[in-house]
């Protein structure tokens, strides 16, 4: 708050300022979240590699079909950090949500996600 009176209310580093204190709350988050980094240097390294793609991705079909590419681009590039089988979580993730209860959903995020045969509620689930 200090650095804020000395500065030039007009100047690009107030206007620095006062994004960082409007934002105070979402940029401290992390300290009260343990799930969340204080950085996103890995998502930045995974966007790199979609955007040296970019002129494949114009042949998508439509704007639906981008959208539909973009989430399994983000669940397999999240699998490979997490060094998960992508197609085993796929394939059990698929098999589960029809009678996975939706308020529950965030258990089957990948990096939550704990293969059904280690949870025993389907048998015939592959194993991670």
């Amino acid at each position: 708050m200090q650095q804020k009176e000395q500065v030039l209310p007009k100047s690009p580093i107030a206007a620095a300022i006062n994004y960082m204190l409007n934002q105070w709350q979402a940029l401290n988050r992390y300290t009260t979240d343990g799930d969340l980094h204080i950085d996103n240097n890995i998502s930045e390294r995974t966007l790199k590699l979609i955007g040296m793609g970019r002129t494949n991705w114009l042949f998508l079909g439509s704007d639906n079909g981008g959208q539909t590419a973009a989430v399994r681009f983000s669940f397999t590039a999240t699998c490979k950090h997490l060094r998960m089988d992508t197609f085993a979580y796929l394939r059990d993730v698929l098999s589960r949500l029809p009678t996975h209860p939706t308020d529950r959903l965030e258990e089957l995020l990948p990096h939550r996600w704990q293969s059904a045969s280690h949870t025993g509620s389907a048998p015939n689930a592959p194993a991670p």
